[in-house]
């Protein structure tokens, strides 16, 4: 049996499993399956590859998209120029090589999202390996960006003193948090929506719910939005890719 994985905290949101489940049975791929590996600690990794010599590859999700690489033998070049991993390829030697396919799925929900109208600004919400993946998209799209952060050393500000007219110009907000994921869907970054108008454009990479409170207040302002289901499904063909050159 070939398989395949997810490893993170927490997974209950997840729809990785029943996605490639769902792609095995639909191709044919008996041989294939799918699982979530839920670790307390990044720690509990080479115990986890021990016990489980036939998984090929996984996925890598909030908290350890980070953590992971200190685990790895070689990263690919997005990996390293974002750094940042959410894919990793084992290979028949047991080397572990990381990728970032999260850059894959970015790239078409931006070009989605915004077409060629792009902003003159943008803001990122969260610093995390997510945040990373969004930064370089839009650095390659020649877009600036402040990056808010709980953390004041971490971001351009912080969610308590984020000035209403960055909000105002930034014509693009990315949600790169967690923040509004199942089960906590009455949660939404704080920011202040009244300044969002028609004219932004609103992503979060949370999928599940469609509808997050933030794209919720998006909407109600009048802006387009977008949820991170594309992202999501363009990230897992592109993994599946790597781990079957």
């Amino acid at each position: 049996m070939r398989r395949f994985g997810l490893i993170g905290r927490p997974l209950g949101h997840s729809a990785s499993a029943a996605y490639f489940t769902e792609k095995f049975g639909r191709e044919g791929m008996a041989d294939c399956a799918y699982a979530l590996y839920e670790l307390a600690a990044i720690e509990e990794l080479p115990r986890l590859l021990e016990r489980t010599p036939e998984l090929e590859g996984f996925n890598v999700t909030i908290p350890y998209k980070r953590e992971v690489m200190r685990y790895l033998d070689d990263l690919s070049f997005d990996a390293r120029m974002i750094g940042a991993v959410n894919c990793v390829r084992r290979e028949a030697d047991g080397r572990l090589t990381g990728h970032n396919t999260d850059i894959a799925g970015l790239r078409a929900s931006l070009d989605e999202l915004l077409g060629d109208d792009l902003p003159e600004q943008a803001l990122v919400l969260g610093t995390g390996g997510a945040s990373q993946a969004v930064q370089y998209a839009l650095a390659e799209r020649n877009i600036p960006y402040a990056l808010v952060s709980r953390d004041a050393a971490k971001g351009n500000c912080t969610y308590d003193n984020l000035p209403c007219e960055v909000v105002e110009q930034s014509r693009l907000i990315v949600n790169a948090t967690p923040v509004g994921t199942y089960p906590a869907v009455d949660d939404a970054p704080r920011i202040p929506y009244a300044y969002v108008t028609p004219a932004h454009r609103l992503l979060d990479l949370v999928y599940n719910p469609p509808l997050t409170q933030f794209l919720s207040y998006g909407q109600q302002r009048g802006a387009r939005v977008m949820n991170g289901e594309r992202m999501f499904r363009v990230q897992a063909e592109a993994a599946w890719e790597i781990w079957n050159p």
